[in-house]
């Protein structure tokens, strides 16, 4: 069972390094976990991290470790416009803001912890699929950066249009039907430009994408092959290296199979289940 706020923080009996690392976080937007953000969520907490799960409805299958707090205590969520789009499309405002508040590392549900976060390292966040671009799933930051200023600007200052779109983007954005709020249009027309896209781009323009890991780093499989952590003949582990900290698992990619099924044995998803502790069977979609 999970912990209700407050917290009690991690088990007693860890050493002291454990006990102290560095607090990481994420939001659901719903009343139930599935076995795949379950197990991501207490691989972070196996590994020492003090993990809070911020949710907007009464959350009962968080695993036990995991410190359970409304949303609303970092942001209201406007829920209709999280209906028009998608539940993950405000958490990419809700992670900036969640940051700038508690310190924490976010982390998307999905993310498994395969190694700890480092205490020295202020920039956790890499790069992701074939393309080098950034993804924003694991986001460490200073609470007080010139980029976390400028993303908090642009999400709560949205422009016309994104100052990186191109005039084709523009004009997609133009053909957006008029009920649409201005944030859902956005969404509409490039469904990353709250995430991805923004954060890439701000990086940018301060100059912090130097820091950025390599690929290996947080997103070590890319998306285009995530139905390889469902194979139970795959290596997954032929795409890790000595900098792996996370593993993406991508459930938006596989969410049609894996909502309703076990993870075949010897399979990827399969292994850690077994290794952290979480029974598949118990958290399908019914």
């Amino acid at each position: 069972m999970a912990e209700r706020s407050p917290g009690t923080g991690p088990e007693t009996g860890k050493d002291m390094t454990e006990a102290n690392r560095r607090p990481v976080a994420s939001l659901w937007i719903g009343p139930r976990l599935h076995y795949l953000n379950q197990l991501c969520l207490k691989s972070h907490v196996d590994q020492g991290h003090p993990t809070t799960l911020y949710v907007t409805d009464d959350v009962q299958d968080a695993p036990e470790g995991v410190e359970i707090r409304p949303a609303a205590e970092i942001m209201d969520l406007d829920m209709a416009l999280v209906a028009r789009t998608s539940a993950s499309f405000l958490s990419n405002v809700f992670r900036y803001k969640m940051i700038r508040k508690t310190g924490a590392i976010w982390i998307d549900c999905d993310a498994f912890c395969h190694r700890p976060f480092p205490d020295g390292m202020d920039y956790v966040f890499g790069e992701h699929g074939l393309s080098g671009a950034l993804n924003c799933g694991v986001i460490g930051l200073p609470q007080r950066c010139e980029v976390m200023d400028q993303l908090l600007n642009y999400y709560d200052n949205l422009p016309d249009y994104p100052e990186w779109w191109n005039k084709r983007q523009r004009k997609k954005m133009d053909k957006q039907p008029d009920k649409l709020s201005h944030a859902a249009k956005i969404y509409a027309t490039e469904r990353t430009a709250f995430g991805p896209q923004a954060f890439t781009h701000f990086a940018r323009v301060t100059g912090i994408i130097k820091n950025a890991l390599p690929r290996a780093g947080l997103y070590p499989v890319p998306f285009q092959l995530n139905d390889v952590f469902f194979d139970p003949y795959g290596r997954v582990e032929g795409h890790f290296t000595d900098e792996t900290l996370s593993v993406h698992l991508y459930t938006n990619g596989t969410r049609r199979w894996w909502r309703k099924h076990v993870p075949p044995p010897g399979s990827y998803a399969f292994r850690m289940c077994e290794q952290v502790g979480i029974d598949p069977s118990l958290a399908l979609e019914e």
